[in-house]
């Protein structure tokens, strides 16, 4: 079984979680309209925002089983993220989206966690 997952922070590539895709193969990159991304430190939290005019940058893979697998236990699944099927340019995709509260989180107007500026 294989699955397609939009990937927005540690796991693109030249990110500290990237690693974990080197079984997937890589469909390309695509925007999510309708999202906003937060600074968590060493990794990004993204939410849905309905109306919102950002753009949330990410890429596109197909994964197999053990990866996805993988990918919802680096995720917390159900405690620190939920996934949500959305539409892409290669089809649908799961994206992680976060549960937590994001008070002290800062915004990351662009959307795109690989070009975010330093602190």
């Amino acid at each position: 079984m294989h699955t397609r997952v939009f990937v927005y922070g540690s796991l693109r590539r030249g990110q500290s979680n990237h690693g974990l895709l080197s079984r997937a193969r890589y469909l390309g990159e695509c925007q999510l309209a309708g999202y906003v991304m937060y600074d968590l430190g060493p990794y990004p939290a993204a939410i849905k925002q309905p109306g919102a005019e950002g753009m949330l940058f990410g890429e596109v893979y197909d994964v197999d089983a053990d990866t996805f697998r993988e990918l919802d236990i680096l995720e917390g699944l159900g405690e620190e993220y939920c996934r949500e099927q959305v539409e892409t340019p290669f089809g649908l995709a799961w994206v992680y989206l976060y549960l937590q509260p994001l008070d002290c989180a800062l915004l990351i107007p662009q959307g795109d966690w690989s070009s975010r500026s330093p602190l």
